[in-house]
């Protein structure tokens, strides 16, 4: 890829300076739909990266867009929306948090969704050496196919035989993670096409989060859909387009796989010596070791005046489900814990909705009570009509019924579940 065609800055204090969070709204001024979607996101400014990219957080499955102050001070305001439209496309289109198709190599698959997303952009407002269809080593590709049809004609093209899985994500990038430019002349040749950001982590993060960061992009997209419709329109989005974006708001989050993900994640070995195994190691001369896998779950219950008796039964009915792999202390809670009240709720057992408590609702109660104890993971069972509570010294995730959403009393980084239907 060649350096983009641009005005580089005169001096290094001026690059230092560039921060995208300043220039955003001026960038998208024309582009509603992306505008709102831009807000959600959270942006970065790093080194660690030549160029910019997305990715979905593993600690908080959020989403952030990092980008290298340098790459951007460098580009036009033009080349600045294109790049900020190109990384949000990756987002809606799910390219982030959804696995890549077995048995293909990285560089093959981020080839074809750059393929797919760039010919979405007008062509005068990316950097000079982007993958683009009809250009270079893609003179034959038609513009505007899915990501999966462009796999398809690259896994028959004879220039890309051989991109098997394993290979590195850096490969034919350029030089460093995601792409910096590179000495060739990118999709015309010079050591071959390469993609201009970076793709780092892309569905790597665990099943839990990557179901919770669709959730929250589900969220996300639907509210920057809803604004753009009620004003001034969608930009450059076009109604094809549109009618896919729309279509993938319908789609659902299985959000009991999550809760199942979340337990396993929380899964620590039990390690003890066993007769009856055979040490490796020294057979017959020291006992062998047995593992036990076990889950030390706290489930704390919100049994307030607030959260009906409809959420409550729903939640009982999933907990049964739950049960069949693991066993939970459930703590209710309204404004305190009352430790005669928690109970352990064994692997194998079933049962019925109870309600034992019917208060306000205080979140430092249950974290004070699982805080103090060694649990390795806690699950909150609540409509979030409280104040933010303490820090929890375990993962802790938030299961609230989709009716609430948009109604939370607080913002928090932790994993957050709506559950349907609540």
């Amino acid at each position: 890829m060649t350096t983009p065609a641009m005005s580089r800055p005169t001096t290094v204090k001026e690059v230092k300076r560039f921060n995208l969070n300043m220039h955003v709204a001026y960038l998208l001024q024309q582009e509603p739909f992306f505008a709102a979607l831009s807000r959600r996101i959270d942006k970065r400014s790093s080194n660690a990266l030549p160029t910019a990219g997305v990715r979905v957080n593993p600690e908080t499955a959020q989403f952030e867009m990092l980008y290298n102050p340098d790459f951007f001070a460098g580009l036009t305001d033009k080349q600045r929306q294109g790049v900020l439209i190109h990384e949000f496309y990756h987002l809606v289109f799910e390219h982030v948090t959804s696995r890549k198709p077995g048995g293909v190599g990285h560089k093959i698959w981020n080839f074809a969704t750059d393929l797919s997303i760039n010919g979405l952009i007008s062509r005068d407002m990316l950097p000079d050496g982007c993958l683009y269809p009809g250009e270079g080593h893609f003179v034959k590709y038609p513009v505007g196919l899915s990501a999966e049809r462009y796999l398809k004609m690259l896994q028959k093209d004879e220039q890309f035989q051989g991109e098997g899985e394993g290979e590195g994500e850096g490969e034919g990038q350029g030089e460093g993670q995601g792409g910096t430019p590179g000495e060739g002349k990118g999709n015309g040749g010079g050591g071959g096409p390469k993609q201009f950001d970076s793709h780092e982590g892309w569905g790597e993060v665990d099943q839990a989060t990557a179901e919770i960061a669709k959730e929250r992009l589900k969220d996300f997209t639907k509210k920057a859909a809803e604004e753009a419709s009620k004003g001034n329109g969608w930009g450059s989005v076009s109604s094809q387009v549109r009618r896919e974006i729309l279509k993938g708001l319908k789609s659902t989050i299985n959000w009991r796989k999550v809760l199942k993900f979340f337990i396993g994640q929380a899964l620590r070995s039990d390690r003890s010596n066993s007769i009856k195994r055979i040490n490796r190691r020294f057979p017959y001369i020291h006992a062998g070791k047995k593992t036990n896998r076990i889950a030390n779950i706290a489930i704390s219950i919100d049994q307030s005046g607030s959260v009906g008796d409809q959420m409550l039964a729903k939640f009982f009915a999933e907990l049964n489900k739950l049960a069949e792999f693991a066993t939970f202390t459930v703590v209710p809670f309204d404004t305190n814990v009352y430790e005669d009240k928690v109970y352990v709720w064994k692997k194998g057992e079933n049962k019925k909705k109870e309600r034992v408590l019917c208060g306000g609702t205080c979140f430092n109660a249950p974290t004070e009570y699982v805080n103090k104890r060694k649990f390795d993971g806690h699950i909150v069972l609540t409509d979030g009509y409280a104040p933010k509570p303490k820090r929890s010294t375990c993962k802790r995730m938030w299961l609230i019924p989709d009716s609430c959403k948009g109604h939370l009393y607080f913002k928090t980084n932790e994993k957050v579940l709506f559950v349907e239907g609540c």
